[in-house]
């Protein structure tokens, strides 16, 4: 089976494991939370791995460099979510800490990348 670029970033593979996570968790949300914080984690989750993705398709620098900070930007979003699913005890500490902890490893590789991607 081919593998394309962006499935060996370690920064993609990372996101797309951030996501199964965000899934994992989510099942025992409330159920009146299926189309609110539920729905947009979900979303968030997923566009940062997405993203990763489509900006490997690009052909210049800059434009790869514009995913990845769409990227970023969503790993921020993620960010924000879990903040608030720990404020409504949605999710415990450990779980809280654990997310935050990959969140924190993926926007350092996300920042990595996009300059990398502006200095070539």
């Amino acid at each position: 089976m081919y593998i394309f670029s962006f499935e060996k970033l370690k920064v993609w593979q990372e996101a797309i494991d951030l996501s199964v996570e965000i899934y994992r968790i989510t099942r025992n949300f409330p159920s009146d939370e299926k189309f609110g914080i539920t729905s947009q984690l979900k979303r968030a989750s997923n566009s940062i791995s997405a993203n990763i993705a489509e900006g490997t398709s690009r052909i210049t620098d800059k434009d790869k460099a514009h995913f990845s900070t769409i990227a970023f930007s969503s790993t921020m979003e993620v960010l924000n979510h879990i903040i608030l699913c720990n404020k409504l005890k949605f999710i415990n500490d450990e779980v809280y800490t654990d997310l935050r902890k990959r969140i924190y490893k993926i926007s350092n590789m996300l920042n990595a990348l996009r300059k990398s991607q502006l200095n070539s």
